[in-house]
């Protein structure tokens, strides 16, 4: 399983079932309009006893996954190259050993979708860690029976993956179902392989469709479940009471690592069309914009004077992309992609991922308070690889110490300081070239934080430099006093800087005025 703040990939699955049989009327009162009176809301009838009949069925389609890897280990030999080499073994008639290899296993979960053997599971049960390769894929019937497996396809920002087994004879097989068809509520079963037990059954409801973990990616858009699905569950299929696969286990919220009752699965609308895909040796396309975005969260909002949860904050574009030839620029607020709202329920990374690569696509946006319409012509979406390797990375916190020759503090910036918890001086061509900036670069450089402040909080420091706020150039302490002013004055509860630190590129930041 991959961990990501408590996110832990490793599958999820709903429920648990039984039917309700008292003699009495049970459920939530709903008021009628018209006449005020009160109507029962009771259980559907059919609600399963048991899920054993159902069980038996589907079982014989899920199988555990298991990897043999290599996985290369760099020499722990703290005296290596030095005299004391051969205290560890080494020694100066010996030659100096290199990175070392060792066996490593994985284990995880899949189901057929085929009678002739093709296995579905997520990517990430197949894959390597680190520097490691897979040498070898080990599918197991629920019968104990194996069979070597063959990587088709491969896709790592889906997390999916297909595998093919020879059998010599008819599979047992499941089919994907309708996630759109997906309520909160519903019972749903799971089968999986948690902790390399073999089959193993849990059920629940659904939570929640098309959960945003805030994970970010194209793909973060999930049914949420609270089966208890643990470390080994990660492929697995989440079946409707149909017997049909609506999602594919993928992930648990975990502060701990062990489940607590919130677990994600890749919705079929989502999975089906890729296994396809990936089942014909197809490659799979994206479309791609190339920028830098963030959640529209409250602070955001708030400094621009927009409702809340409605459309994404470009952060930067990448030169040269589909949204830079487009006239997409920073600080732009998309609300709109073909039509289709930009929500945390669909990001914008999701709607332009799932848009065919060279398709012409409106975006709605809002540009220093004003609405405006551009089209871009939608470009293709690097590999998970090459984007990890561009210097163009959302994730990228590091910074180098600032070092200018401290100035002494500067007392009666009175507005500024009160309000935003900043003092600022000017920003000279000297302290430009000493936080290894142009010195044409214009602004106004951060030389004390308030720590109780909102730009404490949000961890501006001293020798960042503020280019901008509310859209406005600041050149002088002026200049960012009189924003600060007009913001106050136009009752805005935040402020949008624009704020550039040493070896990152600029980026906006909301801060809360006091």
């Amino acid at each position: 399983m991959r961990y990501a703040y408590g996110v832990t990939t490793a599958l999820l699955l709903g429920g648990a079932a039984l039917s309700l049989t008292t003699g009495f009327a049970a459920g939530a009162q709903v008021a009628q309009n018209d006449a005020g009176q009160m109507q029962n809301v009771v259980p559907r009838a059919g609600a399963p006893a048991s899920f054993a009949d159902l069980t038996e069925q589907l079982a014989p389609a899920v199988v555990n996954i298991s990897t043999r890897q290599r996985v290369r280990v760099e020499n722990q030999n703290p005296f290596a190259g030095t005299p004391f080499a051969d205290l560890f073994g080494g020694g100066p008639q010996q030659p100096q050993q290199g990175p070392q290899t060792r066996e490593a296993q994985s284990l995880g979960s899949g189901f057929i979708v085929s009678a002739d053997g093709y296995v579905v599971t997520n990517n990430h049960v197949i894959t390597a860690d680190g520097k490691g390769e897979v040498e070898s894929i080990t599918v197991t019937m629920p019968d104990g029976t194996e069979f070597p497996a063959k990587l088709i396809g491969r896709d790592a920002a889906s997390d999916l993956a297909v595998l093919k087994i020879t059998a010599g004879k008819a599979l047992p097989f499941v089919k994907f179902g309708d996630s759109r068809n997906a309520r909160v509520g519903d019972w749903v079963i799971a089968i999986g392989n948690p902790f390399g037990l073999g089959g193993t059954v849990t059920s629940g409801i659904i939570s929640a469709v098309y959960r945003n973990t805030g994970q970010g990616g194209a793909y973060d858009r999930y049914l949420q479940t609270d089966a208890s699905i643990n470390r080994g569950n990660s492929g697995g299929p989440m079946f409707d009471m149909k017997g049909q696969v609506i999602g594919i286990n993928n992930a648990i919220f975990s502060p701990t690592g062990g489940s607590v009752g919130i677990g994600f699965a890749i919705p079929a609308e989502i999975a089906a069309p890729i296994v396809t895909r990936l089942m014909k040796g197809e490659v799979i396309e994206r479309g791609y914009l190339g920028v830098r975005i963030q959640p529209l969260n409250e602070d955001l909002a708030d400094s621009l004077g927009i409702p809340h949860n409605r459309g994404e904050f470009v952060q930067a574009v990448e030169p040269g992309k589909a949204a830079a030839l487009a006239g997409l620029q920073a600080g732009d607020v998309v609300l709109k992609v073909a039509g289709k709202e930009v929500s945390p329920e669909q990001t914008l990374s999701f709607l332009v991922a799932n848009t065919a690569p060279g398709t012409r696509i409106p975006l709605e946006l809002i540009r220093d308070g004003k609405r405006m319409t551009l089209t871009a012509t939608v470009g293709k979406r690097p590999s998970e690889e090459e984007l990890a390797q561009q210097t163009f990375d959302p994730n990228n916190s590091d910074a180098d110490d600032n070092g200018f020759n401290k100035p002494p503090k500067q007392q009666g910036q009175g507005l500024v300081e009160r309000a935003v918890g900043l003092s600022v001086l000017p920003l000279s061509p000297q302290i430009a070239r000493q936080l290894g900036m142009p010195e044409t670069t214009t602004g106004v450089v951060v030389n004390a934080v308030d720590a109780s402040s909102d730009a404490g909080a949000k961890s501006l420091q001293r020798g960042d430099v503020i280019l901008s706020a509310n859209y406005r150039a600041v050149a002088s302490v002026a200049e960012f006093e009189a924003v600060v002013q007009a913001a106050k004055t136009a009752n805005r509860p935040a402020l949008l800087l624009r704020v550039q630190r040493r070896g990152q590129p600029p980026m906006y930041m909301p801060v809360r005025l006091r």
